[in-house]
């Protein structure tokens, strides 16, 4: 760790005087060599996590995503600025923090890192970033394509290890600000750490519990389809996905029936469409759900995908509840587990879904626009209507609320990142010449325009002219115009 901040301190001056355009001329040739290795950042991920090649092109593709959103960080970066007296300028200038650090998951090796790395360089910060120990091969595949891109050396470096290296970077009096996407156990200890060395940081738990709520008006099949994306995607491996279902209205029997037959469905495996193993987990997941007369009767049994000889697997498991206080219905799985559970009424579902302490994300399924309108209720940083995965896109940011975040109100993606990744200062400016003409840098830099504009058009008559005989007449007439400007 100590290496990576003394690289990245001896790299930053360069890269922050660089200027934003040429940065960003990095992450635009870093884009096109992402874009053009696509194949083989999609095998990485499926090598390395498990993900199905559908499932692995996507999260490369929305990684790819957020560094074409940074790429506009010229404009993005800019501040405002206002003529607040007669001459007087004030201007908002957002400034790198200097070395930054970043520890990203395991469960997305691709999508996770481009959340950080392209706004963080973008800024004009030097970043150190650590993967899981877990999926290490994507974020180095990503290092030699920014190396390849033109990106200095220093600027960005990759530290491996486990718990010992992130407390090295939470803790190094070096490194100006944190960032952490984990468990929310992990979040919390990091985020004390940071901000008791006098760091910025923004520790995002992926620990979540996430409820979907399935009114009697929703269009079943839609549903249905969709829930099958939000709780087994990914092996249920991701902090959006659903791990409960609220039923509103109960003796629904051919919804629920119709739900289980849909995830019976399902096969395992690494082809778009089927489910992945999950990383190394499956008796822990398993040992959630091994007494159904405290979890809840299993409707769906996936340990029969364990007899398959190679991975962690586990098959779509559904859950039926009686409470919302049995334990599948409160605590974290992160695995492809649901729990369902029939209430009388949306006031019911809603009452339930805000006592989670997590507030990742929440969802509710209606074709009533007044229904909809529940979701202001909802307690939950990113929401969704007939969307179970609602994860925001470029310029809003991904963050959540409650045991789902720690440290700065920020956010990790989008405008959000930008105001974690900068500081901001306010300049006032008064330019006055030896004259006592007093001339803002705005007005400065529109004279110069007209004088450029100007000689320019002068040069194009002087040549004009010239191609009649008139060079004479044209030299005299520049002559006597500059002489003016001068004036």
């Amino acid at each position: 760790v100590d290496k990576a901040v003394k690289a990245a301190l001896i790299a930053f001056p360069a890269w922050r005087d660089m200027g934003v355009k040429a940065r960003v001329e990095v992450l635009f040739r870093f884009k096109s060599l992402a874009e053009a290795n696509l194949k083989e950042l999609t095998y990485l991920v499926v090598k390395e996590h498990g993900k199905n090649r559908g499932e692995a092109e996507a999260e490369v593709l929305k990684g790819i995503e957020t560094v074409s959103w940074a790429t506009g960080l010229p404009d993005l970066l800019a501040g405002r600025i206002l003529e607040v007296s007669r001459g007087v300028h004030c201007q908002e200038v957002k400034r790198p923090l200097g070395v930054v650090a970043s520890i990203v998951p395991f469960n997305f090796p691709a999508m996770v890192p481009l959340w950080t790395l392209p706004i963080a360089l973008g800024c004009g910060n030097c970043l150190i970033m650590k993967p899981s120990e877990k999926v290490p091969l994507t974020l180095m595949r990503f290092a030699e394509l920014l190396h390849e891109a033109g990106l200095p050396k220093g600027v960005f470096s990759i530290v491996h290890g486990a718990q010992a290296v992130a407390k090295g970077l939470a803790e190094h009096p070096g490194i100006a600000a944190l960032s952490f996407v984990g468990s929310s156990r992990v979040a919390d200890l990091l985020d004390k750490t940071a901000r008791a060395g006098g760091k910025r940081s923004l520790c995002t738990g992926l620990s979540a519990k996430n409820h979907l709520i399935a009114m009697p008006d929703c269009d079943e099949e839609m549903t249905i389809s969709d829930i099958m994306n939000s709780a087994f995607g990914s092996a249920g491996q991701r902090c959006m996905a659903a791990s409960v279902l609220l039923v509103v209205g109960k003796g629904r029997k051919a919804f629920i029936e119709n739900l289980v037959a849909k995830a019976k469905s399902l096969k395992a495996g690494q082809a778009p469409g089927e489910i992945g193993p999950v990383i190394d987990q499956a008796a822990a997941v398993w040992a959630s759900v091994t007494a159904p007369r405290i979890w809840g009767q299993i409707l769906l049994d996936g340990r029969a995908w364990q007899s398959m000889k190679q991975g962690h697997w586990i098959g779509p498991t559904v859950l039926m509840h009686k409470s919302a206080k049995e334990p599948a219905m409160c605590e974290e799985i992160f695995g492809p587990v649901l729990s369902v559970l029939e209430v009388d009424s949306l006031d019911e579902a809603v009452a339930i879904e805000n006592a989670n302490p997590y507030g990742n994300a929440a969802a509710i399924y209606t074709t009533s626009g007044q229904t909809a309108l529940a979701t202001e209720r909802l307690a939950a940083g990113m929401i969704g209507i007939n969307i179970g995965v609602p994860v925001p896109r470029e310029p809003f940011s991904f963050g959540g609320i409650g045991r789902s975040k720690y440290g700065d109100s920020s956010d990790i993606t989008g405008d959000g990142a930008i105001n974690f990744w900068t500081e901001k200062a306010t300049q006032l400016s008064w330019l006055c010449t030896t004259s006592g003409w007093c001339v803002a840098p705005r007005t400065l830099i529109a004279s110069w325009l007209f004088v450029y504009h100007a000689v320019d058009k002068l040069m194009m008559l002087r040549l004009l002219l010239g191609l009649f005989g008139c060079t004479a007449r044209a030299n005299l007439l520049i002559a006597v115009v500059c002489a003016c400007v001068a004036l």
